[in-house]
């Protein structure tokens, strides 16, 4: 049992010896790969809204529950709006915001776009029965365009502008959300800009408002060419209320899009993963779009980000189209570091039984080496018939070294046929040295008589 376990140990050492090269060099290869590995996803999110009664809150509700599904805790922060949404990417407090479409060409650098979610009519609520269809008959008029930092607030400012109506003759209020509702059917307000979708409360509660009209654009193709992010939306007759009859005409809107923005170090796993929630959020039809028309690239006020371009143009990713998200990631990280280190370690594997087989047999070799310089050593001696009777012993020294260099070589069981045989042949020169002595005494014998 004792030489067995020798037998073994003595190939297992060989084998360290030789492989530990080829351990550094895969060692190496696993670095260099893993500096491609994106790390493992957060699992908290931080996502900035809205207020509490809009309709961004409401869908970021639905985020929530598809992103624990997936394990990843997403938290929802209120805001007065997509001003203090963007202040809050650009600060780092939170990863993903909701943003009105507009005009941000101060909005700063690192943010992106994961693409438009849905639509956000611009309603402009006023009071009385007949309401106006151009902006300039709101001149002198009471406004509430939205709290400070609102996207609201920066829209119908913009607009507002654009019909040459200065602060002075829009008296324009700072009054958003419920609160603002609530006044213009006290007669607080004279006129309300809301921007959001028709399912938000507060565009429900006054499209239902005795006394409140919605006007309608009559400019609205002037404002899509002026606004690039703009559109125009039909708002048809009865499409509130059928037996009402409300509205009681066509009414042209002017729409922009609720955008998620992102900041450009989001994991690209969870932007896929935002995706497919906003996919499996707004991809259904709605009350001004078709089914399948969103999450869609409709705003350019945000560069799109490379993730979201190629979810566009092929969908999900292979992996998490059939797998758990947090398995797709895991496998997803395993390939990156496991495909170039393969590829590394396939022919080194199949290198390593070589460089070990020749490790080996330069050992033996070795010996061989000394055994052919000697036996030439020898055969030109006892050539040279003026040569020294001496030499025999120096000769028997020589091989009696590399006879006890080859006992003492430790070599696996499956090469000690090699082994043997160099022994045979440090006999065969042992036995030549013998004959030429036999004859080199012989021939001083006959000359002596």
């Amino acid at each position: 049992m004792g030489v067995r376990l020798q037998a073994w140990w003595i190939a297992l050492r060989e084998w360290l010896v030789t492989g530990w090269p080829l351990v550094l060099i895969a060692g190496l290869g696993f670095w260099a790969a893993f500096q491609f590995v994106e790390p493992a996803p957060p699992r908290h999110l931080v996502l900035t809204t809205g207020r509490e009664d809009g309709a961004y809150y409401t869908f970021a509700k639905r985020y929530q529950e598809i992103f624990a599904r997936n394990g990843i805790e997403l938290e929802i922060r209120t805001s007065s709006g997509s001003l203090e949404n963007l202040k809050r990417l650009q600060a780092g407090e939170a990863d993903i915001a909701f943003v009105q479409g507009g005009d941000y060409a101060e909005a700063g650098e690192g943010l992106l776009s994961l693409g438009s979610v849905f639509y956000e009519p611009i309603w402009v609520f006023v009071r009385g029965r007949q309401p106006p269809d151009r902006l300039t008959a709101l001149a002198g008029w009471r406004i509430g365009i939205g709290q400070e930092g609102s996207g609201v607030r920066a829209l119908a400012s913009q607009l507002l502008a654009a019909n040459e109506l200065s602060l002075a003759q829009r008296h324009a209020i700072s009054l958003g959300g419920l609160e603002a509702a609530e006044a213009l059917q006290q007669g607080r307000l004279d006129a309300l800009f809301v921007i959001a979708a028709p399912e938000a409360p507060i565009v429900q509660v006054l499209l239902r408002s005795p006394g409140i009209q919605v006007m309608s654009f009559a400019q609205a193709e002037a404002y899509r060419r002026q606004f690039p992010y703009l559109s125009r939306l039909i708002l048809p007759e009865g499409g509130v209320d059928l037996v009402r009859n409300y509205p009681p005409r066509d009414t042209q809107l002017l729409a922009t899009t609720a955008n998620l923005v992102v900041r450009d170090d989001l994991h690209p796993a969870l932007l896929t993963l935002m995706l497919n929630a906003a996919r499996e959020v707004h991809g259904g039809s709605g009350f001004f779009h078709a089914a399948g028309e969103f999450p869609a690239y409709k705003d350019s006020s945000f560069p799109l980000a490379a993730g979201a371009a190629r979810f566009y143009q092929s969908g999900p990713p292979f992996l998490q189209r059939y797998l758990p998200f947090w398995l797709a990631v895991l496998v997803d990280r395993f390939l990156v570091l496991a495909l170039p280190l393969f590829a590394l370690l396939l022919p080194l594997l199949r290198l390593a039984p070589t460089l070990y087989a020749w490790r080996i047999r330069s050992r033996i070799c070795r010996c061989y080496g000394e055994l052919k310089f000697l036996e030439n050593d020898i055969k030109r001696h006892y050539a040279d018939p003026t040569a020294s009777p001496q030499g025999g012993a120096d000769f028997r020294r020589r091989l009696d070294e590399i006879e006890s260099v080859a006992n003492g070589l430790s070599i696996p069981l499956a090469f000690t046929d090699l082994l043997y045989t160099l022994r045979e042949h440090i006999n065969l020169v042992r036995k030549a040295l013998d004959r030429y002595e036999r004859e080199r005494q012989a021939a001083d014998c006959g000359r002596a008589k």
